[in-house]
């Protein structure tokens, strides 16, 4: 369970034993507490619970070694068309479709729209070590890397769990569904603070904070109108919105555009995408008569909520075997 998508992912996976227990051990290479997974041996039917964020957690290696080298030229460039000496600290977006990246100089310029294409809305923001120059016409400045920022939902923080980059995170909003030891610890000794929920922020403990940047859902009734007005910015983040699970989970690419961490981000991303692809590919051979059938959803005042068949879920059944 991931903080504001009211859904668990239910994987129902009729196959060999063999390839069961070949699926169940790539998935413990994620480790808890992100997803549980159970056998039935005696019915033979497999059902996984893997919660969304298991995507996002596999241990990342080796810090960023920041060999980034950016060019020169005074035109955009899309990052496949610029000479790199280290190619991995750069980011390429493959799989999501709510943020783009290019670069201009020495900055970066991040475009950030709604993947589902429903709403219009574009926002664009310039990040670099000196901001001071020109920067170009409808972007918004921000000084990179950042050092404090807030987040609004599990799934912003899951990118700073993940690059190991919890001590940036100096405000969350609800944390009734945070089970991460270190960010729970955090909270206990101040560290990062809880500034209210959705709808009821507490922006004297936000001014208090007073962080670089707050990440926040724009196209939410969330009462994000208030924090218009404390000065700090606002930065979308619309990973709950892709219709790929390797959409959403490369969003760490997004995070690390923040905080100068795009050769981890890139690392792990495709470690994560390597595995999740060689497990689809695996259960593509199970033949049609074999596919279980999945039904998905929840109960919410009174009424039963199913989730479309072009949803991020359903992709995910679908990848799964379903």
């Amino acid at each position: 369970y991931y903080g504001n998508m009211h859904c668990a992912i239910a994987m129902c996976i009729s196959l060999p034993n063999a390839l069961v227990c070949k699926l169940n051990s790539t998935l413990n290479s994620f480790r808890p507490a992100y997803w549980a997974f159970y056998i039935d041996a005696d019915m033979k039917r497999y059902f996984g619970f893997i919660f969304f964020a298991f995507l996002l957690a596999i241990a990342a290696g080796c810090r960023n070694n920041n060999s980034s080298s950016m060019p020169q030229s005074g035109t955009i460039q899309n990052v496949a068309d610029i000479p790199m000496e280290n190619d991995t600290a750069k980011i390429a977006v493959n799989y999501a479709k709510g943020f783009k990246v290019n670069y201009l100089g020495n900055l970066k310029l991040v475009e950030i729209s709604d993947p589902s294409a429903n709403n219009p809305a574009v926002y664009k923001f310039a990040l670099g070590e000196d901001i001071s120059g020109d920067i170009p016409q409808g972007y918004t400045p921000i000084k990179i890397p950042v050092n404090s920022v807030i987040c609004m939902t599990t799934l912003q923080l899951a990118g700073f769990i993940t690059l190991g980059e919890t001590g940036k995170v100096s405000g969350m909003s609800s944390t009734r569904f945070l089970h991460n030891a270190t960010v729970r610890k955090q909270i206990e000794e101040g560290i990062t603070r809880r500034i209210g929920i959705e709808g009821n922020f507490d922006t004297e403990v936000i001014m208090n904070i007073n962080p670089n940047l707050i990440y926040f859902s724009p196209f939410k009734r969330g009462g994000y109108e208030s924090l218009k007005d404390v000065g700090i910015p606002l930065v979308p983040h619309l990973g709950y919105k892709e219709p790929h699970p390797l959409g959403q989970a490369e969003w760490i690419k997004f995070i690390a555009l923040f905080i100068n961490e795009e050769a981890k981000a890139n690392r792990i991303f495709n470690d994560i995408a390597q595995q999740y692809n060689t497990l689809k590919g695996k259960v593509a051979q199970v033949a049609p008569e074999q596919r279980p059938a999945v039904l998905s959803g929840e109960i919410h005042g009174g009424s039963w909520y199913a989730v479309g068949g072009e949803s991020f879920l359903a992709q995910l059944f679908k990848d799964a075997g379903a």
